[in-house]
């Protein structure tokens, strides 16, 4: 297909004629059924809501298709209308219209459903399981077009994956305003989502996926190799010969051994899916596979006498590999789960003694017996966990919802006061008071022009910003100023791109906006091309999740969402190209509420206005938050920044001595009420 004729098929946006079937292609990773959930008139109704995007003529004959779809896969996902071209992110030039920053954005989410970056890009599922981009073939296609007809004076507008219109605005605006899964409190459960996804009136965005901010693994790989490095110090051990446990290879887009790899340790990481886990070899995420637990245990022996750098994939059953591992004697250093437990019904986590097969057969056609085998599974698999940290491992929670979903299913993973898990979320002990509150979180670029050669110079350009920043950096950051340039300057050599010519590193507000500044520099000068700047979940500010990234907050506010929402909102008047606010993320649907954003540089100075405004709020606003909750190392960062920015005031807490509140009350007669 020639650039010209892919920009006509993007214009077309809904053919006028209905187009042939398009061949089930079954090379490739598929979502697997989801349950039967609907009743025979709400069945009707989702059939009545799939139609609104068709003209009557074609309703007899579509009718009966998406029925078909419903009973087959569970939802309606139009496959008739997939494209025919590839799915990959082009060069921003190849993309039709008369906004550059609408270029962008179509260019994001094309690459959200490139195959090699997809969990399931038929399902337009790009990871965690469920974490959608759209919700139909349809409106993937109306919004490509509303994209390609938008001006800087127009703002699209999107209701979980339904592209709502184009409305007024002004070139200060968002282009792109996103809302996935925005449900009334009382009706946002798990069974609820199944429900009104099902309907087609809501989706679970995750927060990357729904966003057009993915970036392949390597969002993933550079968050878990902060992680297994500041591990490997908290238990004061070198990585080298030191081993590291995990599991699931397909929802974590085979990022953990790869991290494992750069971070110098032996890494083993289970998955069941036996597509999933040769991908992930193919593509050299993960060096090697084994599915006998005897030949496994013996590998990891030898890797650890010889101090070996290694990542194995165990084709298997994780709660399995536990239990192997407790028998043989072998001791595990650091240990986690990084299964879609968010998801732990439809796919996200699959129970020991069924095979994967039979597993995907049970969870659609016998849910509650399924529920009940995963709640079994993760008794099962705590109890393997608790063996080997009372030997010594450091256990910790990646904040994909395994303790959560353990402790709703009786597992004994409870603290001592029955109220906390008895192990931390990695957030609790390691990212959330080394990097977050001190600002550091997950700053992404992608180079639109697709050239490998203008993400090399922004390598260089960020190393260089990065290292002048280091000379005059206070004690306590630069560990993490060291370990960011250390990724940086390796980046290249561990090939870390799939998909876009993009990057991540963590950096803090002046780091971010320093290097994006740069950026623009090098735009104006004509040295590259546009970037597209975002961020993860993993973050600072956007995102208030209880189990995961506010899991550090002890004030009592961690069930709040107020930072997210102002997160959102303060960043589309700032100047961001889109923005994004979902319920769900990696811990899961009804359990976090995530912003996110977009921002293009094209070398204007109405670029470097907005990236300085919207930048520095978009970090600040967690940190203040996170003062707020008396978190050390937060109220030190606020004040940091109220010094070198005067038009910064915020609320600092005063501190509360412990003595001044014993004895304050009856504690028998609390405990009485």
């Amino acid at each position: 297909m020639t650039v010209e004729e892919f920009k006509n098929d993007i214009r077309q946006g809904v053919p006028d004629q209905i187009p042939p079937v398009k061949e089930y292609e079954k090379g490739i990773n598929h979502a697997p059924k989801r349950k039967e959930i609907l009743s025979l008139e709400e069945k009707k109704l989702a059939i009545r809501n799939a139609l609104r995007y068709f003209p009557e003529e074609q309703h007899s004959m579509l009718a009966k298709e998406f029925a078909d779809e419903l009973e087959t896969y569970g939802r309606i996902y139009m496959f008739r209308y997939r494209p025919g071209y590839k799915m990959y992110a082009r060069p921003i030039d190849h993309y039709p219209g008369k906004s550059e920053q609408a270029k962008a954005i179509m260019l994001m989410i094309q690459n959200n459903l490139d195959y090699a970056v997809a969990q399931h890009p038929h399902e337009l599922i790009t990871y965690g399981g469920n974490g959608a981009v759209f919700q139909n073939w349809i409106q993937y296609r109306l919004a490509m077009k509303y994209l390609s007809e938008m001006t800087d004076e127009q703002t699209l507008v999107m209701y979980s994956g339904h592209p709502m219109g184009l409305f007024p605005s002004h070139k200060d605006a968002p282009r792109v305003v996103v809302t996935n899964g925005m449900m009334i409190p009382n009706y946002s459960k798990p069974d609820d989502w199944e429900k009104f996804n099902a309907l087609g009136v809501t989706q679970y965005g995750q927060m990357t996926a729904g966003s057009y901010m993915y970036i392949g693994p390597q969002g993933i790989v550079h968050g878990t190799t902060i992680t297994v490095l500041n591990g490997f110090r908290k238990i004061k051990k070198s990585p080298s010969g030191s081993l590291f446990v995990t599991s699931g290879l397909g929802g974590m887009s085979g990022a953990q051994p790869k991290a494992g790899n750069i971070a110098g340790c032996i890494t083993v990481c289970a998955e069941v899916n036996p597509k999933i886990t040769r991908i992930r070899n193919e593509q050299g995420w993960v060096n090697e596979i084994i599915e006998d637990l005897n030949e496994l245990v013996n590998r990891v022996r030898e890797a650890q006498e010889k101090k070996e750098i290694v990542s194995i994939a165990y084709l298997g059953n994780i709660v399995e590999m536990w239990e192997k591992f407790d028998e043989a004697g072998l001791h595990i250093d650091l240990g986690s789960d990084q299964t879609s437990l968010h998801n732990p019904w439809a796919g996200g986590y699959y129970p020991v003694g069924l095979s994967f097969e039979a597993s995907n057969e049970m969870m659609a056609n016998d849910p509650e017996q399924f529920k009940s085998k995963v709640q079994e599974s993760l008794r099962r698999h705590a109890a393997a966990i608790n063996k080997h940290t009372t030997k010594g491992t450091y256990f910790f929670d990646y904040g994909n919802a395994f303790l959560l979903e353990a402790s709703r299913s009786g597992a004994d993973i409870m603290a001592q006061n029955g109220i906390d898990f008895r192990y931390p979320s990695y957030v609790q002990d390691i990212m959330g008071p080394m990097c977050f509150d001190y600002g550091f979180g997950p700053f992404r670029w992608v180079c639109a022009s697709g050239k490998p050669e203008d993400l090399k110079m922004t390598d260089d350009i960020a190393c260089e910003v990065l290292e002048e920043i280091k000379k005059n950096s206070p004690e306590e950051i630069q560990q993490q100023m060291a370990d960011n340039i250390q990724w940086i300057k390796g980046a290249q050599e561990n090939k870390l791109v799939v998909g876009s010519q993009a990057r991540i590193l963590y950096a803090d507000s002046e780091g971010r906006i320093k290097i994006a500044k740069a950026f623009n520099d090098a735009i104006a000068a004509g040295k590259i091309g546009p970037v597209v700047l975002g961020r993860d979940h993993h973050d600072v500010s956007g995102t208030d999740s209880p189990y995961r990234e506010t899991s550090n907050i002890y004030d009592g506010s961690r069930f709040t969402a107020d930072m997210a929402i102002h997160n959102v909102i303060g960043d589309s008047f700032r100047g961001a190209t889109w923005v994004s606010i979902h319920n769900g993320g990696g811990v899961g649907w009804g359990e976090v509420i995530n912003g996110g954003f977009g921002m293009l540089l094209d070398g204007s100075a109405d670029s470097e206005r907005r990236l300085k405004m919207m930048l520095h709020w978009d970090v600040n606003n967690g940190i203040s938050r996170r003062s707020w909750a008396r978190n050390e190392g937060a109220i030190f960062a606020i004040k940091r920044a109220m010094e070198v920015e005067p038009n910064l005031k915020v609320t600092i807490p005063e501190l509360v001595q412990d003595e001044l509140l014993d004895g304050l009350f009856n504690e028998a007669s609390i405990n009485r009420n």
